[in-house]
C-alpha cells in the first residue's frame, strides 16, 4: 500500500510518498481503507521536530512513528474475529494518536481508538476535519467551564483568537451553540468568513489590538499561540480564563502562577492525550452537531496526498482558513 513517510525532522521535503508493508488487522482491530485526511499545524510540528520539546512525544533524534497523519474518514474493508461494534462496509471517521493515517490502508482496535460512524450528511473530505472540533470542545467544556446560557443576561463573553484557523472555526461556533457572545480575531480577508460562522463582532488584528480596546471576557481562547497571558490579562474580566492551544515552554510558568495566585487563570490541555473512550464519546457528541448542523466543518483546501509537500508548505505559512484536507 502507499503511504506518506518521513525518516528525518526537517522542512516538508522529508515527506516521500512509499510502499509500505500491507495493514492487517488484529483480532481486535478493523482495517480502514482511507479516503481523505488532514494536515494540521500539530503535523507540521511533529515533521519539523520544532519545538524541540515535542520530540519527547515523538522521538529526540528522529521520528519513532514515520507515518504521519491525525485525522481520517474512509470505509471498513476487514474486521478482526472478536470486534462487534464496526461491520464491512461501515462509513466511518476519526483521530488516531497523532500519526498513521497518510496511507491507503488504517488498521485500529474498536475499542481503544476514538472511531465512530460517519455523520450521513458530510463528504469524506468534510468528516475528516473533526479534530478542531475534538480539540475546542474540552478546552471550552472542561477547561474555561464555559456555561450554557438561552438568556441574554447570562451569555458569557468569549474571544476567539485566530478565529478563522481549523481550531479556531471550532471554537467559534462552540462559543455560539454556548450561547456566548462570541468576538473573533482574524485577519482582514477572514473578516466575512469569521461572522458567516456565528461571531457576533470580529476584530482585525492588522488594525486592533483586541487587548487595548476597552472591552473584558469571561474567556479568551487563543488558538494559534500568537497572544500571551500576561498582555491579555488585562482583558479579562474578574474570574476570567485564557486558554492556550498551542503550547510553548513560555505558558508554563504562566499556569504554574496563576493556578495559585489570582483570580485570573491561564490553562493548557493536552487535548490528543486524552483516554480513548473519552474523546469517542465528545467525536459521538460532535457527529450529533454535524448532523443537526449545529455544527459545520470548514475546509480552505484539497490536495492529493501526491501533493502533500504543497499542502505541509501552505499551513506552515499559518494562514490557513479553517483545515487542508487530503484526498488519498
Amino acid at each position: 500500500m502507499k503511504a506518506i513517510v518521513y525518516t528525518r525532522y526537517g522542512p516538508q521535503d522529508v515527506l516521500h510518498l512509499k510502499e509500505v508493508k500491507n495493514s492487517v488487522p488484529k483480532r481486535n482491530e478493523v482495517l480502514i481503507r482511507i479516503y481523505a485526511t488532514t494536515v494540521t499545524a500539530v503535523d507540521c510540528t511533529f515533521r519539523k521536530g520544532k519545538p524541540f520539546f515535542s520530540r519527547l512525544y515523538t522521538g529526540l533524534t528522529k521520528p519513532k512513528n514515520t507515518i504521519l497523519g491525525s485525522e481520517f474518514a474512509g470505509e471498513i474493508e476487514k474486521t478482526g474475529e472478536d470486534v462487534t461494534l464496526f461491520k464491512e462496509g461501515d462509513k466511518v471517521f476519526g483521530t488516531t494518536p497523532g500519526y498513521g493515517s497518510y496511507t491507503e490502508y488504517l488498521c485500529l482496535p474498536e475499542k481503544g481508538a476514538t472511531l465512530a460512524i460517519k455523520p450521513s450528511n458530510l463528504t469524506y473530505e468534510e468528516a475528516a476535519a473533526c479534530d478542531g472540533f475534538l480539540t475546542a470542545l474540552p478546552f471550552l467544556r472542561d477547561k474555561a467551564k464555559i456555561k450554557k446560557s438561552a438568556s441574554p443576561a447570562g451569555r458569557q463573553k468569549v474571544l476567539i483568537n485566530g478565529a478563522s484557523g481549523g481550531v479556531g472555526s471550532a471554537a467559534v461556533q462552540f462559543s455560539k451553540y454556548f450561547g456566548a457572545e462570541v468576538t473573533g480575531v482574524c485577519s482582514t480577508a477572514n473578516l466575512e468568513l469569521v461572522k458567516s460562522m456565528g461571531a457576533d463582532n470580529v476584530i482585525d488584528y492588522t488594525e486592533r489590538d483586541f487587548t487595548k480596546t476597552g472591552e473584558t471576557y469571561d474567556i479568551i481562547f487563543d488558538t494559534v499561540g500568537k497572544a500571551d497571558f500576561s498582555r491579555c490579562k488585562r482583558a479579562l474580566k474578574q474570574n476570567g480564563t485564557f486558554l492556550e492551544a498551542s503550547i510553548s515552554l513560555a505558558i508554563f510558568p504562566q499556569v504554574l502562577l496563576t493556578s495559585v495566585i489570582g483570580n485570573k487563570k491561564a490553562k493548557i490541555m493536552a487535548t490528543g492525550m486524552r483516554p480513548p473512550e473519552i474523546r469517542t464519546k465528545d467525536l459521538l457528541f460532535i457527529k450529533e452537531l454535524l448532523e443537526s448542523e449545529k455544527l459545520k466543518p470548514r475546509i480552505d483546501r484539497q490536495y492529493p496526498i501526491e501533493e502533500i509537500t504543497e499542502a505541509h508548505s501552505y499551513v506552515d505559512i499559518g494562514h490557513k482558513k479553517g483545515n487542508v484536507v487530503i484526498t488519498v
